[in-house]
């Protein structure tokens, strides 16, 4: 889990203090997981709902986890010549990044937590959002690493030559009101031929691919790695307690 001295990046996140996002005091944040895929037009509605009752002290925080039919995203850094095939629909959305995609056997992650109550820093955030995929993957015995030049988590693939690295979780996030959502996304078994729809994040260098937890070896289930993913969330942002998977948003 622990990067290489060499990566600039690392020392720079090193350097960030992730603790003080462990709020003292409050309820637990929730945790929900949605068992049937959830469209996107109507996960993006129920996070605007959910973000505006936490900026107005009407709902506790949330971590949603679920997966999407297949799809794909364009952040605010999304670019048309990245689309490469439309084999899905389309959807632009507010987050930051570029082109993704979404669809089974990925797990992605909607967190709303108050930033604004546990620690205004966008930076830092993004950061604890990283070490939150690092330790995920860690528990499978998959080492993570984040790049300088490139967004998102990557693991190195000396298999397939040399400096050749696979991005296998992405992140992408915004605010409302110090409110977060959006999140992450983790490759645990998603259908990878579909990223090639599109330029993943704008990178186009041959040398960089997309895997999963399963392309690399590791047979794990997604309820596997919402153990891992959960275990670790609280490491770094406190207790969850866990909704009913038909509980309301």
């Amino acid at each position: 889990m622990v990067n290489s001295p060499q990566n600039p990046r690392q020392n720079q996140r090193e350097e960030l203090d992730l603790t003080p996002f462990s709020a003292t005091g409050g309820e637990p944040v929730e945790w929900r997981i949605s068992d049937a895929p959830v469209p996107y037009p109507e996960a993006v509605a129920a996070m605007e709902a959910r973000v505006a009752a936490i900026a107005a002290g009407e709902a506790g925080e949330l971590v949603w986890l679920l997966e999407h039919p297949p799809l794909y995203t364009s952040g605010t850094s999304g670019k048309n010549t990245d689309l490469r095939d439309p084999r899905f629909p389309v959807f632009t959305t507010g987050r930051g990044g570029q082109l993704t995609y979404h669809g089974p056997g990925q797990r992605v992650a909607y967190i709303m937590l108050d930033l604004k109550r546990r620690r205004p820093d966008v930076r830092a955030y993004v950061a604890s959002l990283e070490e939150l995929i690092l330790r995920t993957l860690a528990a499978f015995n998959v080492r993570g690493e984040r790049r300088e030049d490139r967004v998102g988590v990557w693991v190195k693939r000396p298999d397939k030559g040399a400096d050749h690295e696979d991005k296998i979780a992405a992140i992408g996030v915004r605010l409302k009101r110090w409110v977060s959502f959006h999140g992450i996304a983790i490759n645990v078994e998603p259908e990878l031929s579909h990223f090639a729809g599109i330029v993943p994040c704008g990178v186009v260098d041959p040398r960089y691919g997309v895997t999963s937890l399963v392309d690399l070896g590791q047979l794990v289930t997604m309820a596997d790695v919402d153990i891992a993913l959960r275990q670790a969330f609280e490491q770094l942002f406190g207790p969850t307690r866990a909704l009913l998977p038909e509980a309301a948003i």
